[in-house]
């Protein structure tokens, strides 16, 4: 991972959106995770799934789209009792998208660690709620404790490197 000089975000766009996908906005990461492709392809020895072509992630309220998906599993889940393999972790590639129900995100490719709770998304960052916005090159959620970190890195959409929001106030009624 890159060494990059960062701003943390909190009370903002990315700490709602993390909320939301979180156990503070009802987000269950327990839910199944439904993958749809036009094509897979199971590596067994490698324990990994590779979906590609127009690929669809759902789990509860989550919703994720990518070129190309690497799903990898364990053959025998973490208590070993023989159950259904277990996904570890998913890597997105090529137009990652992200969305809950009130806020989505993009970039260039995206982890999901499954077993950790966490989401990062790389390159060309955009973390969109209503008229707000923040871009960036990371953006990592910990679907956990519903933080979010946004770095700069990289000059992307002329940031120079550096995070940027745009935040919209709400108007009140009769304005």
């Amino acid at each position: 991972m890159l060494f990059i000089l960062g701003l943390v975000v909190y009370g903002s766009v990315s700490s709602a959106f993390a909320q939301s996908v979180s156990g503070g906005g009802g987000f269950d990461t327990n839910q199944p995770i439904e993958i749809t492709a036009d094509s897979l392809e199971l590596q067994q020895a490698n324990q990994q799934a590779i979906f590609e072509g127009n690929v669809q992630v759902v789990q509860g309220e989550i919703r994720m789209r990518s070129n190309k998906l690497v799903v990898h599993y364990s053959e025998k889940n973490q208590s070993g009792n023989g159950d259904p393999a277990n996904i570890r972790q998913i890597d997105a590639t090529g137009d990652v998208f992200l969305s809950s129900p009130r806020e989505t995100a993009q970039g260039d490719k995206g982890v999901y660690d499954v077993t950790n709770k966490q989401i990062d998304l790389q390159g060309n960052v955009v973390l969109t709620q209503g008229q707000n916005v923040l871009r960036g090159n990371n953006l990592t959620l910990d679907l956990v404790s519903g933080k979010s970190r946004v770095e700069g890195g990289g000059t992307t959409e002329g940031n120079n490197g550096r995070v940027k929001g745009i935040f919209v106030p709400e108007k009140k009624a009769g304005e």
